[in-house]
């Protein structure tokens, strides 16, 4: 045999182990994404690869994350910013395959050998600078291919990590959602309620499958009723929570205290120790004497209840700020009015006023209150029905908040 036999023979082998080599980092770098390893671990995997199997001396190794790159692992030479390496990297985003460097005419990429790019279809998932690589002529095409390789099975296990990541935060909010709704049907009371005294109809349409509006009818005793409309900050399980902890909040003080200011200061410093600011609730809430005749109420922050008597339409605005945001209520106003027999009370919540595009720009509260006097005579149940129609057919717009209609009639 002589020396050229023996040289092509050596070279073989080589070439051999070499490929073994590589093979059993791949089965490395496989397996421990199907052992579900953190990133940071088959980011080091990565780099023993490269600085061990393939000598390469300098490596900048940038991925998309939410439209923008992150500079996911780095080692030789001085750091550029992220920015930096990401505008230069940019400047190659056609190439689609591994692209010399040495003599490019920007002055960061040039100090590098090689550019790697990692796709998915047409979209750019990552990209790899290398530098300081040694490696023959001869095995110099197997070697980007092994590193464009290595890197993009890293990169889809990455992708398929935060893909994973993504379908779990999506079931636990649909599950959180779930569980809110489950609540807040809880809390909702019966739509309609009629006696000697008070006729009630109620209608809730949540913007999507929970919402923040709450509302409650509550006979006291034999000659008086509360009630209560109520807009909480939030949504999802952390409101439908708060609105639980109020309603019982308000159900307890409202059996105990006769005075509504008292209820209302109460109410405010609950809301405030369960959140510590961070929620705030507007409402309205008012209580009806059947022998004197007399309304009392308090609107905190809220929209104003509209009140029909005797041809005649007012709202009722006096009361204090919305609650859950001062530790103590600058101001509490509450208001009183004599009821006549035959009065309508339109109470309801702001997703009632505003809607996405809409042909009548006039709709607010001076058209709600137009709307009130000219059906005034319909029974609360009507009124909800014409009132939503109306919503429907003429102001054509969708709410972009949850509405809730509250309306009654006081014998």
């Amino acid at each position: 045999m002589d020396i050229d036999e023996i040289s092509a023979e050596d070279e073989l082998i080589r070439l051999l182990l070499k490929r073994q080599t590589e093979l059993n980092a791949l089965l490395e770098v496989t397996q421990a994404i199907n052992k579900d390893t953190r990133t940071p671990v088959l980011i080091q995997m990565l780099q023993v690869i490269l600085k061990s199997y393939l000598q390469v001396g300098k490596l900048r190794f940038l991925i998309e994350r939410e439209g923008n790159f992150v500079l996911l692992s780095k080692y030789g030479g001085d750091i550029e910013p992220v920015g930096s390496l990401h505008v230069a990297c940019q400047k190659l985003s056609k190439v689609k395959w591994p692209e010399p460097l040495a003599n490019h005419e920007d002055s960061l990429l040039c100090t590098y050998d090689y550019f790697i790019p990692i796709y998915h279809k047409k979209k750019a998932l990552a990209y790899a600078l290398i530098g300081d690589f040694n490696t023959s002529s001869e095995l110099l095409n197997n070697d980007l291919n092994f590193i464009q390789t290595v890197i993009n099975v890293i990169v889809v296990a990455l992708e398929n990590k935060k893909l994973f990541k993504e379908r779990l935060e999506s079931e636990r909010f649909h599950r959180e959602m779930e569980l809110a709704a489950e609540v807040q049907n809880m809390l909702i009371p019966l739509k309609t309620y009629k006696d000697s005294s008070v006729e009630v109809s109620a209608r809730y349409i949540p913007h999507q499958n929970i919402g923040g509006d709450y509302f409650d009818f509550i006979r006291l005793n034999k000659h008086e009723f509360l009630w209560c409309i109520a807009d909480v900050s939030g949504k999802g399980i952390s409101a439908a929570l708060l609105m639980a902890n109020f309603q019982a909040s308000l159900r307890a003080w409202s059996a105990v205290e006769d005075d509504l200011t008292n209820v209302v200061d109460r109410l405010n410093k609950i809301v405030i120790n369960n959140t510590k600011g961070e929620r705030f609730i507007t409402l309205f809430l008012a209580k009806y004497n059947e022998k004197t005749r007399k309304l009392n109420y308090i609107n905190a922050g809220h929209n104003a209840t509209i009140l029909l008597s005797q041809g005649e339409a007012i709202t009722l605005k006096l009361g204090t700020t919305m609650i859950g945001v001062f530790d103590e209520l600058p101001f509490i106003n509450q208001g009183e009015i004599d009821i006549e027999p035959g009065t309508l009370i339109v109470n309801y919540t702001d997703g009632l006023l505003d809607h996405e595009y809409s042909a009548d720009k006039t709709w607010g509260e001076e058209s709600l209150i137009d709307f009130v006097d000219t059906h005034g005579t319909s029974d609360p149940d009507t009124l909800n029905e014409l009132l939503m129609d109306h919503i429907k057919k003429v102001i054509k717009g969708k709410p972009i908040d949850d509405v809730t209609l509250l309306t009654m009639r006081i014998f």
